[in-house]
């Protein structure tokens, strides 16, 4: 989708900010794709809603909301329900309606499953696969989730067990790893299990091997009963390192609005650039403090937070930050009303970014990261060694290793009766990469809006607990 990169008119942001993950002039923006405009697909309708197609997608001539909803459909292996007869009208303006009929009609008109890459990267697996006509039989199967059951039943049989020992390096390749690089069908909203049954049997680096309750745990295995242990001091230490390099006062942006007072699109967005500067200039001030810090070139540091700060932002805001975010942001984004228009313009990459955000705050909210866990997680997800352009990959793999190892220990030493506590916060990880990836393809005039919903449904289910 092609973005505007204009904030919303009237808009009172500091000179050269950006949306709320929008990286500012002194960075790289993210490489875009930018589409060609075929003449022939504008005259074109999409045969599951009636919007204008863009090309044929999957098999069949569609527009880019159903080509994307195919493919997170099918690679997340949703299975959604209908409230009504499963007949549910399709168009532009009710598509989002209902997932399940939409699904269904996109199977019933041809597109074709076995034409997106196994990756969930973009681009077909293969551009000669045309439209499929399948037995009601198979849909049913698609549709109920049967299908997916049968693959991830296929992946427990055939898959490699030994994943359990973190020095086992049997199976190097060039694969990227589940926690650094994560594709639309990695992480299903409904928990672990699904993460687990995507990635059984597949290669996997070695120090993505250090959770064997990914692996190796069932959702009905008795959990062995806790030892008692003690922490490693070198382990104590670098973690007090790594706080010691956190700012963690309460941030300075001031988020008071007086009662009464009905905030602007325009004004909300300024809002999330002026928090979106402080965010991203307090991760700068973090990289200096860190304990590894001569370790790495300046070059190294400059490609990894050029990569990474859309989500070490993010990971703040959930956390460390979350009580002003989710509280006075949150009242101010109450304040904000928007208009029939934005409301029908709204996309469905935002509407995904949307389901995503809500559940990582709750999963978030029900671990209560400590100040600790977050300092490990933050420093995990920076030393990612997959980043293009690392001169020194190999030693940013050691320091990856080195606090992967530090948190696990950590975790295990003060929550001994927490045994999952672990591969949960790591299964964090990849989500919020995703997340942040995802944002970049939500236009900017929608991101009043969307952080209005987010902060609006989390507060409000926080509220009722």
């Amino acid at each position: 989708m092609e973005r505007d990169e204009r904030p919303p008119s009237g808009g009172g942001g500091s000179g050269g900010s950006a949306g709320f993950l929008e990286p500012p002039a002194a960075l790289p923006p993210p490489p875009r794709n930018v589409s060609v405009p075929d003449d022939r697909a504008e005259q074109r309708t999409c045969l599951i809603c009636g919007d204008r197609a863009t090309g044929l997608h999957y098999g069949i001539i569609s527009c880019e909301g159903c080509k994307g909803f195919f493919k997170r459909s099918i690679c997340n292996k949703r299975v959604y329900r209908c409230s009504r007869d499963k007949n549910c009208v399709m168009s532009r303006k009710q598509r989002n309606r209902c997932q399940y009929c939409r699904l269904l009609k996109c199977l019933q008109m041809g597109m074709n499953r076995k034409a997106i890459r196994e990756d969930g990267m973009p681009g077909g697996r293969n551009k000669s696969i045309g439209p499929v006509q399948i037995s009601e039989e198979e849909i049913e199967r698609i549709m109920s989730g049967q299908e997916f059951e049968e693959e991830a039943n296929h992946w427990s049989n055939h898959g490699d067990s030994d994943h359990s020992s973190p020095g086992n390096r049997a199976s190097e390749s060039n694969q990227p790893s589940p926690g650094s690089t994560l594709s639309s069908r990695s992480v299903e909203l409904n928990g672990f299990v699904a993460f687990r049954d995507q990635y059984m049997g597949m290669s996997v680096p070695p120090h993505y091997q250090y959770i064997p309750h990914l692996f190796s745990y069932s959702a009905h295995s008795p959990l062995l009963p806790p030892q008692a242990r003690s922490l490693d001091p070198q382990s104590y230490s670098l973690i007090h390192q790594l706080v010691s390099a956190e700012d963690l006062e309460p941030l300075g942006t001031p988020m008071l609005i007086e009662d009464g007072y009905a905030v602007t699109q325009a004004e909300l967005f300024a809002l999330l650039c002026r928090l979106a500067d402080e965010l991203l200039f307090r991760q700068i001030a973090w990289i200096k403090k860190l304990p590894f810090f001569c370790e790495l070139s300046i070059k190294d540091y400059t490609c990894l937070l050029s990569s990474t700060w859309q989500e070490l932002i993010l990971l703040s805001s959930l956390t460390v930050y979350s009580k002003q975010i989710f509280g006075e942001l949150a009242d101010v984004t109450a304040k904000y009303s928007p208009s029939d228009e934005e409301l029908h313009r709204f996309s469905d990459e935002g509407m995904e970014v949307i389901e995503r955000l809500i559940y990582l705050y709750h999963k978030f909210h029900q671990l209560k990261v400590s100040n600790e866990e977050y300092a490990c997680m933050k420093a995990i997800n920076f030393l990612n060694q997959d980043i293009r352009g690392l001169t020194s990959a190999s030693q940013l793999e050691q320091l990856n290793k080195r606090y992967w190892y530090i948190c696990q220990d950590f975790t295990e030493y003060k929550y001994t009766h927490q045994p999952n506590r672990f591969p949960d916060l790591m299964m964090c990880l990849p989500e919020i990469r995703y997340i942040a990836g995802k944002m970049v393809n939500v236009p900017l005039e929608q991101l009043p809006l969307l952080f209005k919903v987010v902060l609006h449904s989390c507060k409000t289910s926080v509220g009722k607990e």
